[in-house]
Order: structure tokens, then sequence, then C-alpha cells
């Protein structure tokens, strides 16, 4: 085991990555450790190689990140913290190359996907790459002035190319949430500030069961920030739900809230209970637009 003050965080991706930089965010004297998939990440945690994984979860572009929902409820592993990263990608190539020598522009499909606008007007060939720091890599090492790479600002100075153009992306929101995950569970205090409760549950075959199952969180007055299915083992009878809600598992309404759903469920499995990110407050949706009015 490491040092608690300097973990060791696994992330998927190479060097300069945005999980890379998110590592560094919210653990200043990490020790990151690269993995080339996901899959990757979560052996490393099982093996006790890493301390700690900063996995992507949603982007407000790009929606869930698939796998994870798969991998997260099977692994034994436990959410014990969020983190939302602002994206922000610049075009870079090797010294000496200009805007006009670029041809090419390589990147993971969700940057060039986001990258939209820069693409079009400087007439570029979009190549898929692995990843955004990886592209960078591989376009360093080739040397050629006619390639470049949409990647963070990090990922230029570690691979020692130009920034030909900044923040490039079509939508300056672009932001991913990241979860923290650790092998043993670290619920937030009870009263300690805002709680996100995370969950995985299966409904049972019944009529009107999602219905049913999800009536306590209306009743009991607890908000629902997300609900995603997916489907398990390839049955498409076999739906699994993904939910966050705002609240604690020991405060009165969520304990009902989850009592009920458990009642409807095959099974309910908490991922974690965590302190809620000061970012949520930024995205929270004005009462005006939900349709509410202030209390008088």
């Amino acid at each position: 085991m490491s040092d608690p003050a300097s973990p060791r965080i696994a992330f998927q991706g190479e060097r300069g990555a945005n999980s890379h930089i998110a590592c560094l965010d919210v653990y200043p004297g990490s020790e990151p450790l690269p993995c080339a998939t996901f899959e990757d990440c979560f052996s490393a945690m099982q093996s006790g190689a890493a301390d700690l994984a900063m996995i992507p979860i949603e982007n407000s572009l790009a929606g869930r990140v698939a796998d994870i929902h798969h991998l997260l409820p099977s692994s034994g592993l436990h959410i014990i913290g969020e983190y939302f990263l602002p994206i922000r990608f610049q075009l870079m190539a090797p010294k000496g190359a200009t805007l006009d020598t670029i041809r090419t522009v390589e990147s993971h499909v969700h940057a060039l996907g986001q990258c939209r606008r820069i693409i079009r007007e400087r007439k570029l060939v979009a190549r898929v790459a692995g990843d955004t720091a990886g592209a960078a890599r591989l376009v360093a090492e080739a040397g050629d002035l006619t390639r470049a790479a949409l990647a963070p600002r990090f990922a230029a100075e570690i691979y020692g190319l130009d920034i030909l153009a900044e923040n490039v992306e079509d939508a300056a929101h672009n932001t991913t949430r990241f979860v923290i995950l650790s092998r043993e569970p670290r619920t937030a205090a009870l009263g300690s500030g805002p709680v996100i409760t995370t969950f995985v549950f299966r409904v049972r075959n019944i009529p009107a069961a999602l219905y049913k199952a999800l009536g306590g969180f209306a009743t009991n007055g607890i908000n629902m920030t997300k609900l995603e299915s997916y489907q398990l083992e390839g049955q498409f009878y076999a739906s699994q739900f993904y939910a966050d809600v705002e609240g604690h598992p020991d405060e009165r309404g969520l304990t009902f809230a989850l009592e009920e759903l458990a009642f409807f469920s095959h099974e309910v499995h908490i991922l974690g209970a965590y302190p809620a990110h000061p970012f949520r407050e930024k995205i929270r949706e004005p009462e005006a637009e939900r349709g509410l009015r202030p209390a008088e």
C-alpha cells in the first residue's frame, strides 16, 4: 500500500489524458497509474496495484461511458467521491508545424466529434485514435508536420508539441463527470453536507414494477438526478438500472424510499454515498425553468 498522502490512482488512457488531469486535480500528490483499458483499471484495483481509480462515467455532450455501467456493479469496488472536469481541447502538432502545414488531425472519437467546427474550417481529415493523449504521443513520435492531434494542454507539455489553436471545442460547457473508486467503502458522514447516493437495481417482472419501485422517491421528496437502464448479459428481458439520488441513505426519507424500492426489486446494491461535488450547484436547474414557484 502506498502512502495515503500520495495514493496510486489508476486511470484509463496515457499520460496527459483528461483522466490524468483529474487525478492530479483531486489528489495533487498522487502517483497516477496509466491503464490501457477500463478493465485494466479495475484489475489494478482488485490486485492492489492501485489504491484508487479515477473513472469517467458521463460527459455532458457524449453521454454515459457505457462500459462503466457493466463493470462497476460486479467489481466489488465502492464510489467514494466525484469530480467534474471542464474539457478543453487544444489543436497541437510537432514543432515547426503551422495551421497551413497540417492536413490530418487525430484523437479519440468523442474528441473529434466535439471539435467539428475547426476540423471543418481547416478542412482536416479526422483520424480516430484510442485516446486523446495517445494521439498526441503518436503525432509527436512521427514528427510529421502534416499531422496534428486534439488533446488537453497537459499532453502538449508532456510530449513536446506546439499548440496551434487553443480551446477549439465546439461547446464551452463540455464537462466530464468522474467517480473515484476504492476497495473499501467510505460512506460520507451523516450531516456533513450534500451527499449523492449511487445504486443499481433490478425490478421484478410484474406490471408497472418500475413505476411502483420509484414511487417511494416521489412520496419521500427525494430528488433523483440520474436514472439509466441497460441490458444484462445480452438479454433483452434482463434490465438493470443505475441511479443517482440526492441524500444520505441513513436520512429518514431516503431510507424509506430505498425500502420501497427493495420491495419491488430483485436486488438493490448501493455503490456509494459520497460528498456531492460543488460543481453541482452550477448545473442545478433554476426553479423558474422547472415550472416551480418560490415559496411565498
